[in-house]
């Protein structure tokens, strides 16, 4: 079952690969995590597995990079 929120983390994962904030292959493992079941956020997935840090993730959201 897809919805607006699960489109709206996967242009999360495109956004933060095309900065180079992660790399395809972490992206990918982080959705398929949620596919799994992992309710978190996108973001909260990426930066427990340390795949970026906090200030990034703020910065990226913010729309202060990559825009």
């Amino acid at each position: 079952m897809t919805n607006d929120t699960d489109n709206f983390q996967e242009k999360i994962g495109e956004g933060l690969v095309r900065i180079g904030a992660i790399n395809q292959q972490q992206c990918e493992h982080v959705l398929n995590l949620q596919k799994q079941g992992d309710a978190r956020l996108f973001g909260e997935i990426a930066l427990s597995l340390g795949y970026l840090d906090f200030k990034t993730l703020m910065e990226f959201l913010s729309g202060k990079k990559g825009s």
